[in-house]
C-alpha cells in the first residue's frame, strides 16, 4: 500500500532514522511541557492521528492541528505520555517517512506507527498494547501450572476449573458478560479470560463453533489463512488457505476448550436491563430449561456485525405453495435437486448458494436488484492483501501483529486514496472476466469512488461478492440471472415489477442484515437501541452508508451512548485485533481505573 506525495521542506541531510528521531522526542519534549500548541504544529495541516484507547479511552481519529489539539488539551495531563522510541530502522519512500514506535503513559504501554511528510507528522497511530500492573501471564510472565515444593496449593489445575464453572454465574458473578458465542465472542472471551476478568460468554447453539457448522454445507472462508487467525493460537501451517466452516466450527470449539473460556452454550438471552443506580445489568437467561438471572457491570454483544437477518416482506409470501427462507436458515442444496429456485439477491451469500444448487442438479435464478462489487480471490490475494496477509508477506518477516497495525494505521478518511490504485490493477488484469459478466447482464460496481472490496466493507458491510467460482456460471448462463425488483409472489412464481415470472419451489432470500442495535432493541427495548444508534460505517455519505463522517466505525469495540454496553462484531481479522483493545477497556473499568472517554460516539442514524 503505497502512494506518492510531496514532501515538504526538509533536512535532506538526516538519515530516515534520524529525522524521525527528531520528531520523537521534539514532540514528547512538547507533552512534557504541556506546551500543546507545539505539539499539534508538530502535525501537517491535513493530519491524523489514529488513537486506540491509548489517549482517549475510545477508538478515536482526529483530523487537522486543531483537532489534535483539542485532544490533547482534554487528555493529556491524565494520559503523561513518556518514552517515545522506534522499534525498527524506519523507512522512507515516495517523500514519506515511516516508523514504528514504542511509548509508555501513566496507565499502559503502548505500540504505533509514525508517517512523516518532510518534517511533519501525517499518520500517527497510537495503541493501547497494555495495561501497568496488569499485564497478561503471558511468555516470561507466564503462570506455572505446578506447584514446587511443600506446603503449597494442593487443588490440581482441573480441580480449581471445576470450583470456578460451578460458582461462576450462581455464588460468584461475571463482571462482563458477552452475548454471543461466535468468533467475536470467543475471541474476546480470549481475551478476558487472559486479563483475569471474570466473563461469561453465552450462545443459544448447543456447540462452540455451531454458528458455522449450521450454515450451507458449501460455507468457506473466501478470506485467506493468514487473515484470519485468533489471538495466542494462530492456525497450523498446514491449515487451508480457504477454511471450509465445519473446520472453523470444529477450530472454534477446540480453540474455547484450550483457552479455557466460560462459555455457557444451549442459553438464550430473554431480557437485559440497565440499574443507573447500582450501574449494573440484570440479564435473564435460559440456560438449556433453567432459569438464571446473572447481575454484570458490562454487557457485550458480540450477535454478529451484520445484525438481525433482513427478510423482506412481499405481497404473496403466504400463498407461495414452496418453501421460502433467509440465507441464513439455507441448509444446502441437497433437497433442491430438480427444483426450480430463485434466490433474491447479488452478494457473496447468493453466489455460494446459486453455485452449490446449480452443481447440485438445481434450476436455479439469481434476482439481482442492484449492483455488486465482484472481485476474483486470486486477484484479492495478489493485489489486496498480498503484503500484509499471504505466505509471501510472512516470508518477507511479516508477522501478523505487524500486518494488523499495518491496516490500522491508516486513518479511514484517506483508506480508499490507498485502495482504489489496487483496484484499477485489478480491473485491467481482469477486464475480460468483467466484460464477460456485463454481457451475462451482471450489473458491476467498484463502490462509489473506485475504492471497492474493503471499503464497500468498511462502509456498509455489504454489495460485493469474493469470486471462487460462481461467477463463471452466471457468464455463461449456468446460473440463470435476472434484473429487477419483486413485486409479489404467487402460487408457484415470484413476480417481478416488469411482470417478469419466475418459476420457482424455493425462494431463498439473500438479502444481507440489519444494524446490531436490532438485538440491543430485542432485549433491552426500542430506546436503548436508539440512544446507541446505528452499528458500522463510517459516514462517507456513499451508498448505505450516510453522513455525517464519523472517523471510525459507528460504536462498534468501544464506549457507547449507553453505558456499560458494547458492541463486538465483524470478520476473523477485525475479532481478533479489536478484542485487545474491547479487552482492555473493560479490563480497565473492573480494576477501577479511570477512564475518561474523549470524544463519545455521537448518534446520527437509528438503524
Amino acid at each position: 500500500m503505497t502512494q506518492t506525495v510531496q514532501p515538504t521542506a526538509v533536512q535532506t541531510s538526516l538519515t530516515p532514522q534520524e529525522r524521525v528521531d527528531l520528531w520523537l522526542a521534539s514532540f514528547e519534549s512538547a507533552l512534557a511541557a504541556r506546551d500543546v500548541d507545539r505539539a499539534a504544529g508538530m502535525f501537517a495541516v491535513d493530519s491524523f492521528w489514529r488513537d486506540l484507547v491509548a489517549f482517549t479511552w475510545n477508538l478515536k481519529t482526529v483530523e487537522g492541528r486543531d483537532a489534535v489539539a483539542a485532544m490533547l488539551h482534554a487528555r493529556l495531563d491524565d494520559t503523561d505520555p513518556v518514552n517515545f522510541r522506534t522499534t525498527e530502522t524506519p523507512d522512507e519512500a515516495d517523500g514519506v517517512t515511516s516508523a514504528w514506535i514504542e511509548f509508555e503513559t501513566a496507565t499502559g504501554r503502548g505500540k504505533g506507527h509514525l508517517r512523516l511528510k518532510g518534517d511533519e507528522a501525517w499518520t500517527f497511530l497510537t495503541t493501547m498494547q497494555e495495561l501497568k500492573g496488569h499485564e497478561e501471564r503471558r511468555g516470561r510472565n507466564r503462570v506455572k501450572g505446578a506447584v514446587h515444593g511443600s506446603g503449597g496449593d494442593t487443588l490440581s489445575w482441573a480441580e480449581k476449573r471445576e470450583i470456578e464453572e460451578r460458582e461462576l454465574g450462581y455464588t460468584r458473578q461475571p463482571y462482563v458478560l458477552v452475548i454471543g458465542g461466535g468468533q467475536g465472542g470467543i475471541a474476546l472471551g480470549a481475551r478476558l479470560r487472559q486479563l483475569g476478568v471474570p466473563a461469561i460468554v453465552v450462545d443459544k447453539n448447543e456447540r462452540p463453533g455451531d454458528q458455522w457448522r449450521n450454515r450451507y454445507k458449501s460455507l468457506c472462508l473466501h478470506d485467506p489463512v493468514w487473515y484470519d487467525h485468533l489471538p495466542y493460537m494462530p492456525f497450523p501451517d498446514n491449515w487451508p488457505v480457504f477454511a471450509p466452516k465445519d473446520k472453523i466450527g470444529d477450530w472454534l470449539e477446540m480453540y474455547t476448550k484450550v483457552m479455557e473460556i466460560p462459555y455457557w452454550s444451549s442459553t438464550t438471552c430473554t431480557s437485559a436491563t440497565f440499574d443507573e443506580e447500582t450501574k449494573e445489568w440484570t440479564v435473564v437467561l435460559d440456560r438449556d430449561g433453567e432459569d438464571v438471572v446473572l447481575h454484570p457491570k458490562q454487557l457485550v454483544l458480540a450477535t454478529g456485525m451484520s445484525g438481525k437477518p433482513n427478510v423482506p416482506s412481499f405481497p404473496g409470501q403466504d400463498v407461495f405453495r414452496g418453501e421460502q427462507h433467509h440465507s441464513s436458515r439455507h441448509p444446502g442444496p441437497d433437497a433442491y435437486v430438480g427444483k426450480r429456485v430463485v434466490v433474491v439477491g447479488a452478494n457473496n451469500s447468493a453466489h455460494d448458494i446459486c453455485k452449490a444448487l446449480f452443481e447440485n442438479g438445481a434450476d436455479v435464478t439469481m434476482l439481482q436488484r442492484s449492483s455488486t462489487h465482484i472481485v476474483k480471490s486470486e486477484s484479492l490475494m495478489d493485489l489486496g492483501l498480498g503484503d500484509l496477509y499471504s505466505e509471501r508477506a510472512v516470508a518477507a518477516g511479516m508477522t501478523t501483529e505487524k500486518a494488523d497495525l499495518t491496516f490500522a494505521s491508516l486513518p479511514y478518511k484517506i483508506m480508499h486514496e490507498f485502495q482504489i490504485p489496487i483496484y484499477q490493477k485489478i480491473a485491467e488484469r481482469d477486464r475480460d472476466f468483467y466484460d464477460r459478466l456485463e454481457k451475462a447482464g451482471f450489473q458491476l460496481d467498484f463502490g462509489d469512488d473506485g475504492s471497492g472490496l474493503f471499503m464497500k466493507y468498511l462502509r456498509r458491510g455489504s454489495g460485493y461478492y469474493i469470486d471462487v467460482g460462481a461467477s463463471e456460471l452466471v457468464a455463461d448462463g449456468s446460473i440463470h440471472l435476472v434484473s429487477g425488483q419483486v413485486d409479489h409472489l404467487t402460487e408457484d412464481a415470484v413476480v417481478l415489477t416488469d411482470g417478469t415470472e419466475l418459476s420457482a419451489d424455493l425462494v431463498v432470500y439473500a438479502t444481507g442484515y440489519g444494524s446490531m442495535n436490532g438485538w440491543a432493541a430485542d432485549l433491552m427495548g426500542q430506546e436503548v437501541a436508539d440512544k446507541v444508534g446505528k452499528c458500522w460505517g463510517l459516514g462517507s455519505d456513499t451508498t448505505k452508508d450516510p453522513g455525517p463522517w464519523e472517523g471510525e466505525q459507528r460504536n462498534m469495540w468501544k464506549p457507547t451512548q449507553q453505558e456499560a454496553l458494547w458492541f463486538h462484531g465483524g470478520n476473523l481479522h477485525q475479532s481478533r485485533h479489536y478484542s485487545l483493545y474491547l479487552a482492555l477497556q473493560l479490563k480497565a473499568r473492573h480494576e477501577e481505573i479511570p477512564t475518561p472517554v474523549y470524544g463519545l460516539q455521537e448518534v446520527h442514524h437509528l438503524s
